[in-house]
């Protein structure tokens, strides 16, 4: 009995005691919570009354925003308002003088932007130091005037809306990878516009080299209406063929053409050139269409009596489409439409391959060339001239080169890696790249000196002829004469002194003048023949003045107004 009660007091004792304890605890921390409390509020207060008597501007100025924050809540409301307001700008005023400080590093040509981040910056200050705003800054006693806070927001959120600004359209000047990517994409668009500008260029030259200018289409009709007035006077039919025609020992040229004015200058420099214009022949061969107006033109004179021989191509019945692969090619659906059914859109995509788009290069004018000594079975050798030449030394002294067995002689025209055989010809083809050297040097058409013996010999028409029909897809080269010729006469080209043949008049304007007057040959090679509109005025004299100006017609036509 004596120990139960003894365990129950000592029970409750302990109880007591610990109750005790805690409530001991509870006080204490509860205390040292408030002791800490006011010990930081007096603490912080005498550290930035001290701090501000110091005159310290940043880190005070922190943690005076700090204490006025905390302080606002049991004081003013609207402090909390002006302590943001006074952060923003001195926010944007810092930034602005930012700016003005990389600008005159950077020494930017904009003294402007200097002068602009400059003055915002002064703005900020002036707009803090005016006397209406003062009281704002006064001490953390005295409330927050609402209207002239209100005032102050309006002049500082304008400010900020005109430094956002300013610093946006200037941020580029500042912003190297801006200015980069700038200048990449203006670079573009401008080589957009210039790749535009020259593919609508190339097509313009193209129409204007390719049209016929009305006083060339002029002459021809006025030449063939005197044809069919007067058939009796111009017509060859039924007469004897000259024997200086076929006669190897005169010095004989061939002239493919369907241009009336072209051919007569060819002949009229030719001639007035020669020392006995009496030993040359000249084999002019035309188109049905243009053949009377050739037959008159080449009758209003003497020519200094040289020979000429007017004739159509259709004269030359072997010239068909079952011999010639290129009129049968023409004949095919799918190179019509490759020529014929071309649409502007598409022609200007590229003007390389627009260039040879003109069916000129099928026309089988242009493809005569291979097939002289079939033409002219009685003749040793032959000149070839194009119609946009000029001649304007004596040409006989070809006649006298050793050919050493070739059968082509050729003004080379390659320099460096210009003009080799692989602008030519497409060498990714196993054909050409087995049998040709892409370094090869390239020769030019216009005036070329033929072998016929040495042509039949090495069968140079039955070499053409191979080549033209493996290349019927134009997977060998695009089109024109002069890679067929280069893969024709391959090994067989002899090489001749470049004073014989000077090329380029249609579209150098830099060969000097010196190269002109020395050269046996002049070309009018490129857009700009010299009876258009658009030839090079330094260079179009050395051709009219071969222009037959007197003859009736030519006067009647305008030329050269």
């Amino acid at each position: 009995m004596v120990y139960s009660r003894t365990a129950h007091f000592g029970t409750g004792g302990n109880k007591s005691i610990g109750f005790s304890f805690r409530v001991l605890v509870s006080a204490t921390f509860i205390a040292l919570c408030i002791f800490f409390t006011f010990s930081f509020l007096f603490t912080s207060h005498s550290y930035f009354t001290d701090h501000h008597v110091i005159g310290s501007d940043s880190g005070a100025h922190e943690f005076e925003s700090i204490r006025r924050s905390m302080l606002a809540l049991k004081t003013d409301p609207l402090k909390p308002r002006f302590n943001r307001i006074l952060k923003q700008t001195e926010d944007l005023r810092s930034l602005a003088l930012v700016y003005a400080s990389y600008a005159r590093k950077l020494k930017l040509e904009s003294s402007k932007l200097v002068r602009v981040f400059t003055e915002l910056s002064m703005n900020f200050s002036e707009l803090m130091s005016r006397p209406q705003y003062r009281t704002l800054f006064s001490s953390d006693a005295s409330p927050v005037n609402e209207s002239v806070l209100r005032q102050l927001e309006k002049e500082v959120k304008e400010r900020i809306k005109v430094s956002r600004q300013v610093i946006g359209e200037a941020k580029e000047s500042f912003d190297n990878q801006l200015k980069i990517q700038k200048l990449k994409d203006t670079i573009f668009a401008v080589n957009e516009q210039l790749t535009k500008a020259k593919k609508q260029g190339a097509f313009s030259s193209l129409i204007a080299a390719k049209s016929i200018p009305k006083s060339l289409h002029c002459l021809a009709m006025r030449l063939m209406e005197e044809r069919i007035a007067h058939p009796e006077k111009y017509s060859d039919e039924g007469k004897p063929t000259p024997p200086e025609f076929e006669d190897p020992n005169l010095h004989h040229y061939a002239i493919f053409s369907d241009n009336v004015i072209a051919a007569s200058v060819v002949v009229n420099s030719a001639t007035k050139n020669a020392k006995e214009p009496r030993k040359h022949v000249f084999h002019v061969v035309t188109d049905k269409l243009n053949l009377g107006a050739m037959q008159v033109m080449f009758k209003l004179k003497d020519y200094n009596g040289a020979h000429i021989e007017v004739k159509a191509v259709e004269d030359y019945k072997f010239l068909n489409s079952s011999y010639v692969p290129v009129l049968r090619q023409l004949e095919s659906a799918k190179l019509q439409r490759f020529y014929f059914e071309n649409k502007l859109e598409n022609a200007t995509k590229d003007a390389t391959n627009m260039k040879f788009r003109n069916p000129k290069y099928l026309s089988i004018l242009n493809h005569l060339r291979f097939y002289l000594p079939e033409m002219y079975p009685k003749l040793h050798r032959i000149l070839f001239l194009d119609d946009d030449i000029v001649v304007q030394k004596d040409l006989t002294g070809l006649w006298k080169i050793d050919m050493d067995g070739k059968v082509n002689g050729a003004v080379e025209t390659c320099f460096g890696s210009f003009h080799r055989y692989a602008q030519y010809l497409n060498f990714s083809h196993p054909l050409i790249k087995a049998k040709f050297n892409p370094k090869a040097c390239a020769w030019a058409y216009g005036m070329n000196f033929f072998d016929l013996d040495a042509w039949r010999r090495e069968k140079c028409t039955e070499e053409y002829h191979y080549w033209q029909n493996l290349n019927e897809n134009r997977t060998l080269w695009k089109l024109g004469t002069l890679p067929p010729g280069l893969i024709t006469y391959y090994s067989t080209t002899k090489p001749l002194d470049k004073s014989w043949h000077v090329l380029g008049l249609g579209y150098n304007p830099s060969i000097s003048m010196n190269e002109i007057r020395n050269a046996a040959v002049v070309h009018f090679n490129g857009n700009m023949k010299p009876w258009l509109d658009i030839a090079m005025s330094q260079f179009k004299p050395l051709w009219t003045k071969f222009v037959d100006y007197e003859l009736e017609f030519v006067q009647a036509c305008n030329f050269g107004i």
